[in-house]
């Protein structure tokens, strides 16, 4: 599959993920939610690897490496964006999650060595004024609101899903260690994710939360869709992406859904934007824009001056 398609398709369906996760809010913690969908999409991933013959072990060298990514990947950072979201809309938790395109390069910087480009940092600088145009009203009222004696909810859910941000960078860095050892990108999905899952359970049995089986019809919809598109899916195209094209570019994909979760919030949540958000939204997609062209045109370039005819060299006398 072409890379725009796999990136048009992770847009696409992580912009709605994130108001599909309210779906799951109320009936059990926010945890075991989490558990629910990453067990049903960890079995869904062994059992399409097995029905295409791949041998499921892998070495402990590449588990090691699973581990760490389920960590970050499928534990903290769902654990930390489904408790977010009991005090944030939706859309500004998606809005954060833009934030990656500076954690990333951030993150690559300090632990690769990866020089940080001038287009990365002014890209990246566009699509963060966008976000603050997007929300600035929002989140001025609620500060306001904290500043008169309010219950601090909104600070807890932003810091929440500030964390989330970082976990998924980390995870997102950690792709590549894992490839290193498989290129089998179903079969290193489906461990981590099982890792992930086995992670949140033993916390969530440690710390008392209850589990139970919801009856909402809702509930269970979401639940599906989240684990098969939202993680089986989604997941696969963009860690194929990472691999292809690399973080820097891939993390992009975390500027595109913020707009598509509005669009979402607009049509469900009766959210209702002024001219200055969608001015903001305008940003976000500019930036993108800019970005994605500029690499491509950089690649072309280099591409050319590689496969062009050396020029004549002097003759020594």
């Amino acid at each position: 599959m072409p890379s725009s398609l796999l990136f048009i398709t992770a847009c696409l369906i992580w912009g709605s993920t994130f108001w599909a996760i309210t779906l799951q809010l109320g009936d059990v913690a926010p945890a075991v939610s989490v558990v629910y969908r990453f067990g049903l999409a960890s079995a869904t991933l062994f059992a399409w690897c097995a029905i295409r013959g791949d041998t499921l072990r892998l070495p402990w060298r590449a588990q090691k490496w699973m581990m760490l990514q389920g960590l970050a990947s499928f534990a903290l950072s769902y654990v930390c964006t489904y408790s977010s979201e009991q005090y944030l809309v939706s859309a500004l938790v998606s809005v954060l999650f833009a934030l990656m395109v500076f954690w990333t390069p951030l993150l690559n910087r300090f632990a690769f060595g990866t020089k940080i480009t001038l287009s990365t940092c002014f890209a990246g600088a566009v699509a963060v004024c966008g976000i603050v145009l997007l929300f600035y009203q929002s989140i001025g009222a609620a500060l306001k609101e904290i500043l008169g004696g309010g219950n601090g909810h909104f600070l807890l859910g932003f810091m929440l899903a500030l964390v989330a941000t970082m976990a998924s960078t980390v995870g997102n860095a950690l792709v590549m260690k894992v490839r290193a050892h498989s290129s089998n990108v179903m079969l290193t999905m489906a461990w981590t994710m099982l890792w992930g899952t086995s992670m949140v359970a033993v916390w969530a049995l440690a710390t008392g939360q209850a589990w139970s089986l919801p009856t909402r019809a809702s509930y269970w919809m979401g639940l599906v869709y989240l684990a098969l598109f939202g993680s089986v899916i989604a997941f696969s195209a963009y860690f194929t992406l990472i691999a292809r094209i690399g973080t820097q570019k891939t993390v992009y994909i975390g500027v595109v859904t913020p707009v598509i979760s509005v669009l979402l919030s607009i049509q469900f949540e009766h959210y209702r934007p002024a001219a200055i958000e969608w001015l903001g939204m305008a940003l976000c997609l500019a930036s993108v824009a800019w970005a994605l062209t500029s690499g491509a045109r950089k690649t072309r370039i280099a591409s050319s001056l590689s496969s062009a005819p050396a020029a004549p060299t002097a003759k020594a006398s």
